[in-house]
């Protein structure tokens, strides 16, 4: 079986930081790009980062030079840095993997269980 599990939400007071983990495992070859979603209560999901596998990231304007996506592809994790934050960032938080190459053959559009972000004034 090949798992996406997200760590690291919480609470934080606004301008704080808070880093988040997604951790894939299971017979995994490689993971070409990862990518960050969040949604907040009553909105649409949002695309916040997405990272290559050869470590090329982009961000939407909401979070751009804010946030920062890196990845270890030795043990296939993701993190999702996060800075500056704002209470409108409060959301969960999905990790999600477009590609993941395994023995078993190619799986498309995986995604994490979520993990809460809540930002305070």
């Amino acid at each position: 079986q090949v798992r996406l599990v997200e760590s690291g939400g919480g609470l934080v007071q606004a301008g704080g930081s808070l880093t988040l983990s997604c951790a894939a495992s299971g017979p995994i070859f490689s993971i070409n790009t990862m990518n960050w979603y969040r949604q907040a209560p009553g909105k649409q999901r949002e695309l916040v980062a997405t990272i290559t596998s050869g470590g090329t990231a982009n961000y939407p304007d909401s979070v751009k030079g804010r946030f920062t996506v890196s990845r270890v592809n030795a043990n296939n994790t993701g993190y999702l840095e996060m800075n500056s934050l704002k209470p409108e960032d409060t959301a969960v938080y999905y990790c999600n993997a477009d590609r993941i190459f395994t023995a078993s053959g190619t799986l498309f559009g995986s995604w994490g269980q979520g993990t809460q972000v809540t930002v305070s004034s």
